[in-house]
């Protein structure tokens, strides 16, 4: 699936797990936009979301798609 998703990431606690995140993303999704707000523990991100999701798994995080 393309186009935007967002993952509720509830173990995201701190500004460390934010940056991990966005990392994770920006390597898994070279060109996409990635938006993460830690006060709502939330990324948005463009591209494909199975593999967005891999990321954040892979990063140590348990995302779950909204909407």
């Amino acid at each position: 699936m393309t186009g935007q998703t967002v993952f509720k990431i509830d173990d995201m606690t701190c500004g460390h797990c934010e940056k991990t995140v966005v990392k994770a993303l920006t390597e898994a999704l070279p060109g996409k936009v990635v938006t993460v707000d830690l006060a709502a523990r939330k990324a948005m991100v463009e591209g494909d979301a199975a593999l967005a999701e891999a990321a954040i798994r892979e990063a140590g995080y348990t995302p779950v798609r909204e909407g």
